[in-house]
């Protein structure tokens, strides 16, 4: 195999017999073969404890109700159309996108209309998705139905825990094709204008066995515990489609339960023997700086199975901080699992594997500025220090000139590409975009290939990730990854709120609010200032200075601006990331035309 190849293995045969080819059909299966098995748990904490409240539904009682709401469907939505579900975090999530891809429809995973900073991005998907339907619970029917009334499209709604069980009658659901449309993924950024990726039936089945594989259901039975949003590509995937595949159980939670008390998922974690978990890099820093020792008392994390990291790039200092914060509670330093995937590949495509040691590169920032990863020694003030994340199962992955499209040798930094049976059908009605994206060819080689949009490379088999090639900022002639800068901003001064900052470039001209010119392209960084400090604490001017000199003497760059805003301005993506894409278009148009500027 070549030095720059990441290897295409086979996936490993699924636990159902005669493979079914959609989740429809594997929930069927399940329902038959093991009807009293516990399939899916929502554990409420509408308390304010650490154990909250569980609902558990079996597979025969999760096919009872996803047949009866598909019943109803049927009688609003003829197969191909769109249905939109809209349902708080929970079991009727579940449901609600089951009964949709078993009418026959085309599921479109949302957020209800409460979650706030995400109204705009609501109301530019259902803009996009135009839906025939719209699913929601009794508890959310009146806040969706006030929404929907903005988009005349309340007469359209379904309230699924409404619909009784005898609804499904002797309604026979119509034949799916595995390569038909099950869903539509938006991407998790916070964009003016969604862009809904087509997911198959056959897609969302292969990559929830590949993503199975790779973290070991095939060798022990493990129990999914997740509060990643279900509406997000992992939360999806992860916490409903991997358990219909495999019979698996999966305990779910709300993001806010966990938000509002960490430990709470890590009680989750430590109740349920060999348990997978997805997270953000944030979550893991955060659970290791707020979760006080009254709440560690008890916890058995010795029987974690995998965690898996999906941050581009992930930390090995997060793995590491994480894990020293609850060694005492039996948590293995190999559980810990960086992983890379993307919307347009259903979610995952390559991955760490659990029990093994983390494998981590100490490369030379400017050699990979310049596209090359260097090695230097450990402590090398110059040093960026990477997290592999693994190597796929099932596709197969190189690294590529975006501009001749030729693969690079090992070493090299380049856009990342993918190929397998879990890449999307395309971008929802738009034509050019999906053929520039997801028809790709390389150079002297057959077939189509993903272009993704992120920088990596491979080292030792292991593919590492390195940034967004639309996120890189070029500034006289030379590259820098945003993340490097966000690190050493967030680092000089105590006033800035750990990873709730942005960098990246501006052209050249006028700042917003009648800030200094800029003769030629430059970087700013947005940064939000931690909560409860008062304003000495958090001189603008001050705080500014401070940035100004790290990012100068550690990266050689001049920044244009360095904003100061208050807590919870700098968007998030659905997933928690922030977006760099929606901070840098509200900078340029004056959004941010705040008095704590610290422009030269």
């Amino acid at each position: 195999m070549p030095a720059h190849a990441l290897p295409h293995a086979p996936g490993t045969s699924s636990a159902a017999p005669d493979r079914p080819t959609t989740l429809p059909a594997h929930l069927a299966h399940w329902a038959q073969h093991a009807p009293v098995r516990p399939a899916f748990t929502f554990v409420d904490h509408a308390c304010s404890g650490l154990r909250g409240s569980h609902r558990t539904l079996t597979w025969q009682r999760v096919d009872v109700r996803t047949r009866a709401v598909a019943a109803r469907l049927a009688d609003t939505v003829a197969p191909g159309e769109r249905v939109a579900v809209l349902c708080p975090q929970g079991t009727e999530y579940v449901i609600g996108f089951l009964a949709a891809l078993t009418v026959g429809a085309v599921a479109v995973p949302m957020v209800t209309p409460d979650l706030p900073g995400h109204g705009d991005r609501l109301a530019g998907v259902l803009d996009d998705a135009r839906p025939s339907a719209v699913l929601t619970t009794a508890a959310a029917a009146e806040t969706v139905g006030t929404f929907l009334d903005a988009h005349g499209l309340r007469h359209r709604l379904i309230v699924t825990d409404f619909v009784p069980d005898d609804q499904a009658g002797a309604w026979q659901p119509p034949a799916v094709g595995e390569q038909s449309t099950a869903y539509l993924q938006y991407s998790s950024g916070s964009t003016r204008f969604p862009t809904g990726v087509e997911i198959s039936h056959a897609n969302v089945v292969a990559n929830a066995r590949q993503a199975l594989t790779a973290y070991g259901a095939d060798d022990r039975r493990l129990t999914m515990v997740g509060w990643l949003p279900l509406y997000h590509d992992m939360g999806l995937v992860l916490s409903v489609a991997a358990p219909v595949v495999r019979g698996l159980s999966s305990v779910l939670m709300d993001p806010l339960a966990f938000l509002q008390r960490p430990a709470r998922w890590l009680q989750l974690l430590s109740e349920h023997p060999n348990a997978l978990s997805a997270a953000p890099n944030f979550a893991y820093d955060y659970c290791a700086a707020v979760v006080p020792e009254e709440d560690k008392a008890g916890l058995r994390l010795d029987r974690v199975a995998a965690l898996i990291n999906g941050s581009e790039p992930v930390r090995p200092e997060t793995a590491d901080r994480f894990g020293a914060a609850f060694a005492g509670q039996g948590l293995s330093a190999d559980v810990h699992c960086p992983s890379y995937g993307l919307a347009e590949a259903t979610v995952f495509v390559s991955a760490h594997r659990p029990g093994q040691p983390l494998r981590r590169y100490v490369l030379d920032r400017e050699a990979l500025a310049a596209g090359k990863a260097l090695a230097v020694p450990p402590g090398d003030p110059a040093a960026v220090l990477l997290a592999a994340c693994g190597e796929p199962v099932g596709q197969a992955v190189r690294v590529v000139d975006p501009v001749t499209a030729t693969v690079l040798p090992a070493g090299e930094v380049g856009e990342i590409w993918v190929q397998g049976p879990n890449i999307g059908r395309g971008y929802l009605e738009r034509g050019p975009q999906t053929r520039k994206t997801f028809q790709a060819r390389l150079a002297h080689a057959p077939g189509h290939w993903l272009r993704t949009g992120d920088l990596g490379t491979v080292l030792d088999g292991q593919l590492l990730v390195t940034g967004r090639l639309k996120d890189l900022i070029i500034v006289d002639g030379r590259n820098h990854y945003p993340q490097d800068i966000e690190n050493t901003a967030q680092a000089a001064h105590p006033a800035i709120r750990p990873d709730r900052l942005a960098a990246f470039a501006v052209p050249a001209g006028h700042l917003p609010g009648g800030g200094a010119t800029i003769a030629a392209e430059g970087a700013v960084i947005v940064a939000e200032y931690a909560r409860g400090l008062d304003a000495p604490a958090r001189d603008p001017k001050e705080v500014a200075a401070a940035v100004r000199a790290a990012v100068s003497a550690r990266h050689g760059l001049r920044l244009a601006d360095v904003l100061l805003l208050p807590p919870g301005t700098v968007p998030r993506t659905s997933s928690g990331k922030i977006s760099r894409t929606l901070t840098r278009a509200r900078y340029l148009d004056g959004s941010y035309d705040r008095p704590e500027r610290g422009t030269e």
